[in-house]
């Protein structure tokens, strides 16, 4: 863990800050939370390595590694029995370990916090995705949607304040809360460090090859669920008759990937090709080598993989309405996500105008600048700052 002494510090700067993170899903969940988490984390250990940051979890066992991992110090239940039960754990005796390390600000990076923590004496800053569960109760159980309601309901209460991860979501919190709007800071989502890599032309020829990338491709990058709406690209390009391929890559559900397929099978779509097992730090390789990204989602909190394909200097084709704008910028294309026949035009606009593309990635571009590492730290700290 970092090391700093007060004297050491630039004049006028603010004093270091303990800050305690909810790590489960940093080290567990290796799709939106996680990512979320894991490039918090780091990008403020490395724009801010004079703080202390302590990362909770309730196992550590077969862990993901963070980068940074010296200046991180893990904090796992000291009791076999609260291993065993570590729901209870994160819910309720987590508190304890937070007030034994001398946290100042506690960060719940999921939707929630712990029992208790406004009568601790620490402050507390949640952080809300979304609220799809409430928006669309049918795609949870019900179950699951009332446990995620009241974590919810609890940490909004509690907090000192709330991070919302776009407008869309801020205003979810207002409608469907009654949230104060004073209590809500709306600081936008970056993308793994590995988009920002510079990559030589050796080492994108060996990723093209061993994923046998074709020459020419379009892009989707997300689960493969009803609401991301893989099937309205595949219709698109039944209808629009687009036969440059298109390379399909996320976790599949598998009644909703059996209904992308049986269309598929049914019309003979012989250019949809889903790729498995993508290694992260690959990843933005074959995002540059498409000609465009397609993401018509119905409906998202936020949308990283629209930011990861703006980083990667891609044109976007997204959905209209709600965060995408957001997400997406001045520069991209929006379509009805309801109407295949409007995805497949703009898909055959950009691909057949070249003037259309080099501006699409001019100012998606510019506009990712918004989502830096060095940005989103530093209205990170500036939060912490103000509420302690």
């Amino acid at each position: 863990m970092s090391l700093i002494s007060k004297a050491a510090l630039r004049e006028g700067e603010p004093n270091p800050v303990t800050i305690g993170f909810d790590a489960k899903r940093a080290f567990y969940n290796t799709s939106g939370l996680g990512n979320y988490s894991r490039n918090l984390i780091s990008a403020l250990a490395k724009n801010f390595p004079e703080n202390f940051f302590y990362l909770f979890t309730p196992k550590t066992r077969n862990r993901i590694k963070l980068e940074n991992e010296n200046q991180f110090k893990v904090i796992e239940p000291d009791l076999f029995v609260l291993k065993l039960m570590h729901p209870l754990w994160r819910r309720k005796y987590m508190l304890k370990d937070i007030k034994r390390q001398k946290v100042e600000i506690f960060h719940g990076l999921s939707q929630e916090l712990p029992v208790g923590i406004e009568k601790s004496g620490i402050k507390s800053v949640v952080t809300v995705h979304d609220l799809i569960f409430l928006r669309f109760p049918g795609y949870y159980n019900w179950f699951d949607s009332r446990i995620y309601t009241r974590k919810l309901i609890h940490a909004c209460a509690v907090s000192d304040r709330i991070v919302a991860i776009s407008n869309q979501t801020k205003d979810d919190l207002i409608n469907y809360l009654e949230v104060s709007p004073e209590k809500v800071s709306v600081i936008y989502q970056g993308c793994s460090p590995y988009f920002r890599n510079n990559f030589s032309k050796e080492e994108i020829q060996r990723i093209v090859t061993k994923y046998n990338l074709p020459g020419r491709y379009l892009l989707y990058v997300g689960t493969v669920e009803e609401r991301k709406n893989l099937l309205g690209i595949v219709k698109a390009f039944h209808i629009a008759n687009i036969d440059i391929p298109l390379i399909v890559i996320g976790r599949k559900t598998d009644s909703y990937y059996k209904n992308v397929l049986s269309f598929i099978k049914t019309h003979k779509l012989s250019n949809i090709i889903f790729k498995d097992r993508i290694l992260d730090s690959e990843l933005p390789v074959i995002y540059r080598k498409a000609e465009c990204f397609i993401y018509p989602s119905f409906f998202e909190g936020f949308g990283i993989p629209i930011v990861e394909a703006l980083v990667s200097g891609i044109p976007v084709i997204t959905s209209k309405a709600g965060c995408f704008t957001e997400a997406g910028g001045p520069g991209s294309l929006y379509v009805d996500p309801h109407r295949p026949e409007e995805i497949g035009e703009a898909v055959i606009k950009v691909v057949n105008s070249k003037k259309l593309r080099d501006e699409m990635i001019a100012t998606g571009t510019d506009y990712a600048q918004n989502f830096r590492d060095d940005v989103i730290a530093q209205a990170y700290m500036d939060l912490y700052h103000s509420v302690l």
